[in-house]
């Protein structure tokens, strides 16, 4: 669901890039019927969509990896070591990015990551935790699929919003 959320974000604001997901479980596996339903409720279609397993050449090459729970965050860091500064759960990322602000015109994403990822220790991604881990809505009713397909469709825009913000270049006239 993130990955259809984002990739539109991206779509709209005409931001050049692939968005794609990868799991930690099995691969060629398709979205669940609720996930297909209600993602398509939102305009986004998940029918072909297939499971990944993470790689460790997947982390690397990524400019952004965004977890949806902690676990997933740890598996990307601990695949490979040196994308811990840009792995982030959704959560986290969006929290973080509204504490330090936009992504400056200047700035660049990396740049930006890093702001938000100052003062991150080693330990904070141990565990679970309801600030960070966005709750799996898998073997579950078709409403709490809506739940968590509202709460990313929401996190995702909000990070968009952190990482592409609109820049008001229009001077306002003022009548004489």
């Amino acid at each position: 669901m993130a990955e259809a959320f984002l990739a539109y974000q991206m779509a709209i604001r005409a931001i050049p890039g692939q968005v794609s997901s990868a799991g930690l479980f099995k691969n060629g596996q398709p979205a669940s019927a609720h996930g297909v339903t209600v993602t398509g409720r939102k305009g986004h279609d998940l029918s072909r969509h297939r499971s990944r397993v993470m790689t460790a050449d997947m982390a690397r090459r990524a400019d952004l990896i965004l977890g949806m729970e902690r676990m997933h965050v740890r598996e990307a860091v601990v695949l490979a070591n040196d994308v811990a500064p840009r792995a982030f759960t959704l959560k986290e990322l969006a929290r973080r990015g509204q504490a330090v602000g936009p992504r400056r015109p200047d700035e660049s994403t990396e740049a930006w990551l890093a702001r938000v990822a100052e003062g991150r220790r080693a330990t904070d991604h141990l565990g679970a935790s309801a600030a960070d881990d966005v709750a799996d809505p898998i073997g579950r009713a078709i409403e709490h699929y809506e739940r968590t397909a509202n709460e990313l469709d929401g996190l995702v825009h909000q990070v968009s919003d952190l990482l592409w913000p609109v820049t008001a270049t229009a001077t306002a006239t003022v009548p004489g």
